[in-house]
């Protein structure tokens, strides 16, 4: 009875969501004693011998603990709200989006020398989210409370307070700009227009047919149930 409904609830998560965040939780149990092997390198002929590699260090997040968990939840969180949210309909722009942000952080952690990207590839995540939904109130662990826009900055004070490196959120917020500003913002301007472009094949590939029948798209989730990103939306 618990295995159905685990089974049920989990098929029930938007695809790409889905398909990452198991990954991720997988690839991070197999080899959390030996990450060396999914980490990209700076020498361009052993990224052609194992290009692999380019993929399997968004998927490790470091040893099973608090850290781990902590990303894993905001990960999933965001995620599955993008996907239900502003790309409900569109999982090949979301995919794209994902090919688009890891081929900037690939190219971007080499100059930083970040070996593993998981950590920014959510703060990306994140960053978009915020910026889409800049009327949602944020409740960080009780503590703060604060415009949707802000989260990533609080995030990235609050790797701070742990003692950790914050190249890894800027590496995340800069890409998510990126993105952001040509997907939302320069499209609108005067003079602008849409530079970013879903490849048809990634269409063709991922798109639900508008006339099939039996597609009926998750309600949008709204965001909350963790005290250290619960948010709601104002005059809501």
């Amino acid at each position: 009875m618990a295995y159905q409904t685990f089974r049920q609830e989990y098929l029930q998560v938007p695809p790409v969501t889905r398909a990452y965040t198991t990954a991720c939780v997988l690839t991070t149990a197999a080899v959390v004693n030996n990450k060396n092997k999914l980490s990209h390198l700076n020498s361009c002929i052993y990224l052609i011998l194992q290009v692999w590699r380019l993929i399997t260090n968004y998927l490790f997040f470091g040893p099973v603990g608090f850290n781990f968990l902590f990303n894993m939840i905001f990960l999933y969180r965001y995620c599955r709200m993008l996907e239900e949210g502003s790309f409900r309909g569109r999982t090949a722009d979301f995919v794209f989006m994902f090919l688009f942000g890891g081929f900037l952080m690939t190219l971007f952690g080499l100059f930083v020398n970040l070996v593993f990207l998981g950590q920014a590839f959510t703060i990306m995540l994140v960053y978009v989210w915020s910026r889409r939904n800049p009327y949602v109130r944020m409740n960080f662990f009780g503590l703060l409370i604060f415009q949707a826009p802000f989260l990533p900055w609080v995030l990235m004070g609050f790797s701070l307070l742990l003692g950790n490196s914050i190249i890894v959120d800027l590496l995340g917020i800069a890409v998510g700009h990126i993105y952001f500003f040509l997907e939302d913002v320069f499209p609108n301007q005067p003079g602008g227009g849409r530079l970013l472009r879903t490849p048809s094949v990634l269409k063709a590939i991922f798109d639900t047919p508008e006339d099939d029948r039996n597609y009926n798209p998750l309600p949008e989730e709204r965001p909350g149930g963790f005290a250290w990103g619960e948010g709601q939306r104002l005059g809501g």
